[in-house]
Order: C-alpha cells, then sequence, then structure tokens
C-alpha cells in the first residue's frame, strides 16, 4: 500500500518553504526520517540541553526500527509529550504502523503530531498524511475537514490534490475538476496529477 507515494513532492515543497523562511536546516531534520544526524544537529541548535531526551528518543527509535512494536515509542511519546522529539517520534511511529497495514494506528499518532508540533510545517507535513490515510479508510469529509487545517503556499497543491481526490470519489465531478486545476497552477509539472485530471474528464464525457 502506497501511502507516501508522493513523499518526493511534499519533501520538494517543504523545502521550497523553510528555505523563503531561512530554516533549511530544520527541513533536514524533519524529513530525514532515517537519518538521525539531522536530528542531533538540530537538537543541539534548537534544543540545546535536552540530551537526555535525545538518548531516551533514539533508543525507542532503534527499537521501532529493529520490529513493528510500537510500545516504547509510545511510551516516549507519553513521557516525553511536551518535548518535540515527541512529536518526531510520532511522525516515524505513523510510517511504521502505515507499512505494518496498521492505518488507525498511523492515523493516530499523526492526529498526534499535528495538534501537538510547534512549527506550522511539521504540523502540514502530519496533516495531510493524515488526510491520506483518511482517504484511504473512504473518511472523506473528515479527510477534508484535516485539509482545511493545512496552511502555507508550499502546501496548497498538494492539498488540492488531495481535495480532488476526495471529491472523485465521492462523485463531484465538477469540485475535482476545480481542485485538480487549482493544483495544477502551483505545480504544472506533476504528470500524475495531469492524468487524474484528463481521467476525469475522459470519465465525464463517457458519462455524458
Amino acid at each position: 500500500m502506497e501511502i507516501y507515494n508522493t513523499e518526493e513532492q511534499q519533501v520538494e515543497a517543504i523545502k521550497k518553504f523553510w528555505k523563503d523562511n531561512g530554516m533549511a536546516i530544520v527541513v533536514g531534520a524533519v524529513l530525514g526520517l532515517g537519518g538521525l544526524w539531522g536530528w542531533r544537529y538540530y537538537n543541539e541548535t534548537k534544543f540545546a540541553g535536552q540530551e537526555q531526551a535525545s538518548a531516551q528518543y533514539e533508543q525507542a527509535i532503534s527499537s521501532l526500527e529493529a520490529g513493528n512494536d510500537l510500545s516504547k515509542v509510545s511510551e516516549f511519546i507519553q513521557t516525553h509529550s511536551d518535548n518535540s522529539y515527541a512529536v518526531l517520534a510520532a511522525l516515524q511511529a505513523a510510517q511504521k504502523a502505515v507499512d505494518a497495514d496498521n492505518l488507525t494506528e498511523a492515523a493516530d499518532k499523526l492526529r498526534w503530531a499535528a495538534e501537538h508540533a510547534e512549527v506550522d510545517a511539521v504540523a502540514a507535513v502530519a496533516n495531510l498524511r493524515l488526510a491520506r490515510i483518511q482517504i484511504q479508510q473512504a473518511e472523506y469529509d473528515n479527510a477534508l475537514s484535516t485539509l482545511d487545517k493545512v496552511s502555507g503556499d508550499a502546501f496548497v497543491a498538494q492539498v488540492q490534490e488531495f481535495k480532488g481526490d476526495v471529491y472523485r470519489l465521492q462523485g463531484h465531478v465538477d469540485k475535482a475538476r476545480a481542485a485538480y486545476s487549482a493544483a495544477l497552477e502551483k505545480n504544472s509539472g506533476n504528470n500524475l496529477l495531469k492524468m487524474k485530471l484528463d481521467n476525469l474528464s475522459a470519465a465525464a464525457t463517457a458519462g455524458a
């Protein structure tokens, strides 16, 4: 199941956002979900003095990477709920839950991460991933509500594309076409998005 099959677009969008705001190094940390060096650097520059939380975080993630057991990560998140490491741990736990086809657990972790993220771009990442899962679970109204929480020009294309997916699945062809078109205005080089819009038009013509 390819829940995160547009990750490269998401990475580029967030990189652009943080580059515009002079915080590109944070992006490297946020997106480096397999590279702890980025978060060590982020810890040194943004969370100096949290060596204990850092060590416990790495232990929890090491345990997570060794298997699909989320218990140690969940315990870490609960213990350090007021620490930004907990948000990162929740994002990684959500990825692992998706890999294990446990979408309910993944959604719970992403929802928690979005609610506790101190950086708007990180909250946007969590909400976008949550919306993907909600679409996969046919929770269309919830997905639209989640997407409405995502702000920032760098995320407009993805938000509109996901809304287009929802509207298409709901049978709202005109709304889907408008959403896909709005997404293409922001990301004209997305061939998959163009295909979605073309297929929508073809389906509408065939049904006429």
